[in-house]
């Protein structure tokens, strides 16, 4: 039986016995590789992180208003009864509830889509803020059209037959 010590140089004489062969770096036309393109950015200009990509799902059309700006108040307004997606919610009531709100906003020279469209991203929360930021670039351009694919994202014509069933109609 062996002690640890004799293990240990046991152990070490058969590291020292194995042999390491370096790999063969020749290549088989012994041609450099080429450099297809060379990038001449700064390495500060490399390591920053990429801007493309990010806008939003909603187009806001230009604003032609002079000094036209949005206030806390409404925001806060908008945001006291946020939409979540959950399967209790109603996504008719919450288009009703903001289309009320935003009913009341007189703007020169703005148009009230233009206001609806800008707000109605505070008005979402959890699974329904989610919901938006996948939807693809630039891809609702209207005020119909964020109706039409809210309504359709959480209450799906495939839940119109259940949700009848439900209420015993």
């Amino acid at each position: 039986m062996r002690t640890r010590s004799q293990a240990r140089k046991h152990r070490q004489q058969q590291v020292q016995q194995t042999s390491v062969e370096p790999p063969n770096l020749e290549k088989p036309n012994n041609k450099p590789p080429k450099d297809t393109m060379a990038d001449n950015r700064t390495m500060a200009e490399l390591l920053q992180a990429p801007t493309e990509g990010y806008e939003d799902a909603i187009v806001v059309p230009e604003i032609e208003a002079a000094n036209f700006e949005i206030k806390h108040g409404l925001l806060t307004l908008v945001q006291n009864k946020q939409f979540f997606g959950n399967d209790k919610e109603d996504p008719h009531a919450h288009i009703r509830y903001f289309n009320k709100i935003t009913s009341t906003l007189r703007y020169p020279n703005v148009p009230t889509t233009s206001i609806k469209l800008m707000l109605f991203p505070f008005s979402l929360e959890g699974a329904a803020r989610i919901w938006l930021e996948k939807e693809p670039p630039r891809s609702i351009q209207t005020w119909d059209d964020l109706v039409a694919k809210f309504i359709n994202q959480f209450f799906p014509p495939s839940k119109t037959g259940q949700y009848l069933r439900n209420e015993n109609y």
